[in-house]
C-alpha cells in the first residue's frame, strides 16, 4: 500500500487531507513543522509528500532537495496559499511533481497524487536497479542529486533533454552519463560545438555535402547527423545556432531525414538528441534570436545543472576525486593537505566552477613542487585576495570608531571589544539582503539580477539571515 506524507501547520488542512487519502485507501501520516516533516522523510516510508511552503519554522522549498533526496526518492506536491510564480518555477526546477494552490477541491488534491503513484509504480516496474555509470560526475549534495535522478529519467526514454547551467558546470559530463545509461550506449556519441561552426558551413558539417556541391567539395562528406545514427547527438552551445539553420533542423527532428547539401535524395538518421547551453533560450526566443517551436522541442526534459557555488558542501569530494586523478597523470606522489587549504577551496566563490576548480588544483600541485603538504600559500594570489577580501569588513573606520592611538593602556584594553570575524560578516550579509530586497520591492528576479546570485542560492539566503519580502 502507498504512504503519504502532509507536511503543514494548520491541522484543519491536516485533518482534512488525511481523511481524503485514506478515503483513497493509501495510508497516510500528517506533521505540523518541517522538521518533524523533513525527519519523517528521511525514514524512506513515503511514496509522496505533500509540503507546504510557509511553515513556522522554515520555508518548505528550501526542505525540498533534502526531502527529494530521502531513500525512497518521494515525489513532492507543494502546497501553498500565497500564489508566488518565482517560488512555482523554482518548486518545479528542483525536482517537484506538482504546485498546487490553496484552497483547492477534492479534485485538485487527488489527481496529482494518483499521477504521482502511477508514475512511481511505472518506473519501479520499468527501472533497471543498476546504479548509473557517472564517469567523473562527483557530488552528493541535494542539488546534485535532484539532477542525478533527472539523468536516469533522461537515460531511460528517447525524449530531447535540454542541459541548462553556467560554463563549467559539467554540461557535457551530463550529457555523456545520459548516452552511457541508455539503450544507445554501445553507438555513437557525436559532440557538435555549435559555437565553433562557420555560418556558411553550418549545413555542410551538420548535413554533409555531395562532391562539387560548392567551391571546395572534392569529395563526399558524411554529416553529423548521419555519423549519430544509432546514438546520440550532442549539440554544445545550441543557442549559437543561426536561425538560417534552426528551421532546416526543426524538419530534422521532426522526420529524422534531411537532404545533404547538393543531393537530390534525403537521408535517414536514428538519433537521440541532447543539448546544452549556457545562454536563456527563453529570453532569446523573446528577442528573435531563437525558434519557439524548435525550443518547444529541445526541451521535453530539461535539467538545470547547479553553479559550484550553489553546492559548496561538493567542492572537498570534488578536490579529493580530481586530486587523485592529478596524482596519475603527473606520476608524482600524492600529498597531504591542511585543513585550511579546503576552507580556502570552499570560501573562494568559484565563478568557473568545477573546470577552474581543477585549474586551481592542478597549478596548487605545480606550486607546491616538493612539499609534502598542501597549503592556501600554494593557491592563486588573486583567489588568496578575493577570500580574504570578502572575509574583511570593507568599510572604513569613523571618527568616533577609530581606536585612540594616544594612550597604550586604552589600546590594550579589552573594554571595547572587535566582535568576532564570523558574526561582524553576516551582520553586513544580513543588511545587504535587507537592503536588496527593499531595493527591489521583493522582486526576486531583479533580485537575481543585482546579486548575481541563482534564485536557488537567493531564497537560501534570505531565509538564513530571516529576510521577508514586503506583503
Amino acid at each position: 500500500m502507498s504512504n503519504v506524507l502532509i507536511i503543514d501547520d494548520e491541522k484543519v488542512v491536516c485533518d482534512a487531507l488525511s481523511a481524503m487519502t485514506e478515503r483513497l485507501g493509501y495510508d497516510v501520516t500528517s506533521v505540523l513543522a518541517l522538521n518533524d516533516g523533513v525527519r519523517e522523510a528521511s525514514t524512506g516510508r513515503f511514496d509522496v509528500v505533500f509540503l507546504d511552503v510557509r511553515m513556522p519554522d522554515g520555508n518548505g522549498l528550501d526542505a525540498l532537495p533534502e526531502i527529494l533526496s530521502a531513500p525512497s526518492a518521494p515525489e513532492v506536491i507543494i502546497m501553498t496559499g500565497f500564489g508566488d510564480p518565482d517560488g512555482a518555477e523554482l518548486a518545479i526546477k528542483s525536482g517537484a511533481w506538482d504546485y498546487i494552490e490553496k484552497p483547492f477541491s477534492m479534485e485538485k488534491f487527488t489527481l496529482p497524487l494518483i499521477r504521482a503513484l502511477e508514475y512511481r509504480k511505472a518506473k519501479k516496474s520499468g527501472m533497471s536497479l543498476a546504479a548509473p555509470t557517472l564517469r567523473s560526475i562527483v557530488g552528493s549534495s541535494p542539488q546534485m542529486k535532484t539532477c542525478l535522478n533527472l539523468l536516469v529519467r533522461a537515460a531511460s526514454s528517447d525524449a530531447s533533454v535540454l542541459i541548462t547551467g553556467e560554463t563549467g558546470t559539467g554540461k557535457e559530463l551530463f550529457a555523456r552519463a545520459i548516452h552511457d545509461n541508455s539503450r544507445r550506449s554501445n553507438k555513437n556519441f557525436v559532440v557538435v560545438d555549435c559555437a565553433a561552426l562557420p555560418e556558411t558551413l553550418v549545413q555542410s558539417v551538420l548535413f554533409g555535402h555531395e562532391k562539387g556541391a560548392f567551391t571546395g567539395a572534392d569529395r563526399v562528406q558524411i554529416g553529423l547527423i548521419k555519423q549519430a545514427h544509432g546514438g546520440t547527438l550532442f549539440l554544445d552551445e545550441v543557442g549559437e545556432i543561426p536561425m538560417s539553420v534552426q528551421k532546416a533542423f526543426l524538419r530534422v527532428l521532426q522526420e529524422r531525414r534531411f537532404r545533404p547539401v547538393g543531393s537530390k535524395r534525403e537521408v535517414k538518421s536514428d538519433f537521440r538528441l541532447v543539448v546544452a547551453t549556457n545562454r536563456d533560450l527563453d529570453q532569446m526566443t523573446q528577442a528573435g534570436q531563437f525558434r519557439k517551436d524548435l525550443l518547444f522541442r529541445l526541451q521535453s526534459i530539461t535539467v538545470e545543472l547547479p553553479t559550484l557555488g550553489e553546492r559548496r558542501e561538493d567542492i572537498k569530494e570534488l578536490a579529493l576525486y580530481h586530486l587523485i586523478k592529478l596524482y596519475k597523470r603527473s606520476g608524482t606522489g600524492t600529498k597531504g593537505f591542511s585543513p585550511e587549504f579546503f576552507e580556502a577551496l570552499t570560501a573562494y566563490e568559484w565563478p568557473g566552477n568545477v573546470r577552474e576548480l581543477i585549474n586551481t588544483l592542478e597549478g596548487a600541485l605545480a606550486a607546491a613542487g616538493d612539499s609534502p603538504i598542501l597549503y592556501p600559500r600554494h593557491l592563486p594570489v588573486q583567489m588568496r585576495i578575493r577570500v580574504v577580501r570578502n572575509s574583511v569588513s570593507q568599510g572604513p573606520l569613523t571618527g568616533q570608531e577609530a581606536p585612540d592611538k594616544g594612550s597604550p593602556e586604552e589600546s590594550n584594553s579589552h573594554s571595547r571589544p572587535l566582535p568576532a570575524l564570523r558574526d561582524l560578516r553576516e551582520s553586513m550579509e544580513r543588511r545587504y539582503f535587507q537592503d536588496l530586497i527593499s531595493l527591489t520591492d521583493g522582486n526576486i528576479k531583479d533580485a537575481c539580477q543585482i546579486s548575481c546570485l541563482s534564485r536557488a542560492r537567493l531564497y537560501e539566503l534570505l531565509k538564513k539571515y530571516k529576510v521577508t519580502r514586503p506583503g
